[in-house]
């Protein structure tokens, strides 16, 4: 046997996740302030167990119409979906709204597809 052991040391790869909110839809209506749900998150994103604390792990950027979150550690998509849903319903627009994954890294603030309307009209006839 050696007298020596070389220890192995594995680098830890640096991931970098991006996600983004497009809230183009209830922006352009006018139900919606991207500030105040830029705000919102700000003060609910939980790192290490703390709220209110992003550090320099996890950045928070407004666009235009879209929120941007870009994460040095590991951040899950679903979490933002549950703070994203949880702002509309404190806003009462969880009614009119929806969280849609739009593409692998990005969610959509969509309105619901109501339809009763002409379903009824034509029962009638």
């Amino acid at each position: 046997m050696p007298a020596t052991q070389r220890k192995q040391t594995k680098s830890k790869k640096k991931t970098q996740t991006k996600y983004s909110i497009d809230c183009t839809h209830p922006v352009e209506d006018g139900i919606m302030e991207v500030g105040d749900f830029e705000q919102f998150l700000r003060q609910k994103i939980k790192v290490n167990g703390k709220t209110g604390n992003l550090g320099n792990e996890v950045q928070l950027a407004k666009d235009k119409n879209t929120v941007t979150l870009t994460a040095d550690i590991p951040f899950s998509k679903r979490y933002l979906k549950y703070l994203s849903k949880k702002y509309l319903k404190k806003n009462n627009l969880r009614d009119w709204l929806r969280v849609v994954s739009s593409s692998s890294g990005a969610y959509e603030l969509r309105y619901f597809q109501i339809n009763n309307q002409e379903d009824e009209d034509k029962e009638e006839d």
